[in-house]
């Protein structure tokens, strides 16, 4: 999973994007264009693109912004749930994605992940069958820390 997290970050260096760290499972970068910071993680189960991020977009003034990008495109009807240790959150759901539905949400979100050891993203794909995106959390306080911090530098 290093090994993968240090490609990425080798790659996103190429297209102008700046490392901020990588920390376990969980990588930390900064955009200059559009300008935002963000921690990322592929998950440890799952398939296909998926990722999950938290994001800060100084221009706008958001903060801890999650944004998960799912395994599979889902079932337009299922809800799509995230979990981490007893805590349940649903999201807003796109066609292949979902988000937190309120900056509230996100605060409850990142203080979960920062105390619990991993978090799954489920839902039903398109055409049937159940499936679940499982991150491990370890790290991802840091990195989430490593980006708040990359945006507080490059505004401040």
């Amino acid at each position: 999973m290093i090994a993968l997290l240090i490609a990425i970050a080798l790659a996103a260096q190429a297209q102008g994007r700046e490392s901020l760290g990588v920390f376990d499972s969980w990588g930390a970068f900064r955009d200059a264009a559009p300008a935002r910071c963000f921690a990322i993680a592929r998950p440890v189960r799952g398939e296909g693109g998926a990722f999950a991020s938290v994001a800060n977009w100084p221009r706008s003034g958001a903060r801890n912004q999650l944004y998960v990008h799912l395994s599979r495109p889902r079932d337009p009807r299922a809800k799509v749930t995230l979990a981490i240790g007893e805590r349940r959150f649903e999201l807003i759901a796109g066609p292949s994605d979902a988000w937190a539905p309120d900056a509230r949400t996100d605060i409850a979100i990142v203080t979960a992940m920062r105390s619990g050891r991993s978090m799954s993203v489920e839902s039903l794909a398109r055409g049937g069958g159940a499936f679940a995106d499982t991150y491990a959390l370890k790290g991802a306080a840091t990195a989430i820390d490593a980006a708040a911090m990359g945006c507080a530098r490059r505004s401040g």
